[in-house]
């Protein structure tokens, strides 16, 4: 295993986790539970944010500039959305 698929695949293990307990913490019955949970997913997304960066520097890692008209047509079309 190279470099790029061990970092690419070590992205994708810190990804799933971040999901783990983004639930964990939507699902949590507890104040302590919840901030446990809540705890562990800022610091995955951190290390989720140094991983990603590092594979950017290598070129290993690309990302799609959306056009600013895209973002604004969807910003609009969830403003005018009502959630009552």
């Amino acid at each position: 295993m190279n470099d790029k698929e061990l970092m690419t695949d070590l992205l994708s293990t810190v990804k799933f986790n971040c999901d783990l307990f983004m639930h964990g913490t939507i699902e949590s019955a507890t104040t302590s539970v919840r901030e446990a949970f809540n705890t562990s997913l800022f610091e995955y997304l951190r290390i989720q944010d140094e991983i990603s960066k590092k594979l950017l520097e290598r070129g290993w890692y690309q990302t799609n500039l959306v056009e600013p008209a895209k973002i604004q047509q969807t910003e609009k079309k969830f403003s005018e959305q009502s959630f009552s």
